[in-house]
């Protein structure tokens, strides 16, 4: 899968941490809305974020700016990245 980064999401408002697959050429913008609706469908409604979410480097706490691309950031195979 060359088109796609697997990473580590960690969700700390609901205590999980869930492996996904990112496509390289996605906005951050548009990542944050799939995984967003991706875990209200998989906690059947338990994670319900308002409209402020972000996304993180779980290492460094470095926020992802919204209109960047996954592969202009430091987002590769294997990296933890945190919905807050």
């Amino acid at each position: 899968m060359n088109d796609k980064f697997a990473v580590r999401l960690y969700v700390p408002t609901i205590d999980e941490i869930y492996n996904v697959y990112l496509p390289i050429n996605a906005r951050i913008c548009n990542v944050i809305i799939l995984l967003k609706k991706s875990v209200f469908e998989l906690t059947s409604g338990e994670y319900n974020p308002d409209d402020k979410v972000r996304l993180y480097d779980r290492e460094t706490g470095e926020i992802y700016g919204t209109n960047q691309l996954i592969r202009e950031t430091n987002i590769r195979n294997g990296s933890s990245i945190v919905l807050i």
